[in-house]
């Protein structure tokens, strides 16, 4: 990989990473799944405009609107309000192992002990993880996992049925996925619009940042560089994202760190690799479910 590649590649996982700081500000200042709606809201108005989708094209978005934008996006910024950036961004990084493993059940994909001991290593690193005093409520941890598993189901719905574009889901999802969340924000939260009149700038550039810089223009420039390179060779790159994430959190938000949490971020992220490689170390048959 070219140098310049490189450094752009490192830029897109840093402003990913920075995400889980961004939102974190936007819920302390606003209720989640309020804030998540605005998000989905500006992410349509600056997309759906410039993109088309078929009928046919319909009941895969209104899945991806179920399990991206309710499972994933939702319960994420739910989530937040729970725990400090760096571990909900750890937490969501399950989502890695976890789509590995529907690969295997549904679509019916190889999968070798490396792969079963990275799987085995990402859910021990939870174990840990969850003894952290930064992650004390098993309701923070339930949610992040939904989470995770949204991100997973994504994952396995857009390679099962690849004819829609990045720009084109993000912002047909985000259209669908308005009306479900404002719903579920008039009705399980309060105070909403006086939030948002007393919000600071860490709001408005929670809200910017999350729907613009790191959907609209990070995602694209991602797409230039899987245009460029094989998918095996810049993908595992991504598991740096949470790390970047746990570090930002440390030195923008003074975020806890002690011995669970390092020890369990390390553990998840080292089974979240292991469980993308496609490598086996003996004649015998991959495991199949």
């Amino acid at each position: 990989m070219q140098l310049k590649h490189f450094s752009l590649m490192l830029l897109i996982l840093i402003a990913w990473a920075f995400n889980a700081v961004a939102i974190k500000w936007g819920v302390n200042e606003a209720p989640p799944l309020f804030l998540t709606s605005l998000r989905f809201l500006i992410v349509a108005l600056v997309l759906v405009p410039f993109t088309r989708v078929t009928r046919e094209q319909i009941p895969l978005i209104l899945k991806l609107s179920i399990s991206f934008g309710l499972m994933h996006f939702s319960m994420l910024f739910v989530g937040m309000t729970y725990t400090d950036a760096g571990t909900a961004a750890m937490i969501v990084q399950l989502g890695t192992p976890f789509a590995m493993l529907g690969a295997v059940v549904f679509l019916r994909e190889k999968l070798y002990l490396i792969n079963i001991f990275g799987l085995l290593l990402s859910l021990a690193g939870m174990i840990v993880l969850s003894g952290s005093p930064t992650l004390s409520s098993v309701k923070g941890i339930v949610i992040l996992l939904v989470s995770a598993l949204g991100w997973a189901i994504t994952n396995l719905l857009i390679k099962n049925d690849s004819k829609l574009s990045p720009y084109t889901m993000t912002g047909w999802v985000s259209l669908f996925s308005f009306p479900v969340t404002s719903c579920m924000s008039l009705y399980f939260e309060k105070n909403q619009l006086t939030d948002i009149h007393n919000a600071s700038w860490h709001l408005w550039l929670s809200l910017l940042y999350s729907a613009l810089v790191c959907s609209v223009l990070a995602y694209s420039l991602w797409g230039g560089l899987l245009r460029k390179y094989d998918v095996n060779k810049i993908i595992p790159y991504t598991l740096l994202s949470p790390v970047f994430a746990l570090l930002l959190g440390i030195t923008i938000d003074n975020d806890e760190i002690n011995i669970l949490k390092c020890s369990g971020s390390i553990m998840i992220i080292s089974g979240a690799f292991l469980s993308t490689l496609n490598v086996r170390f003996s004649r015998k048959e991959p495991v199949k479910v």
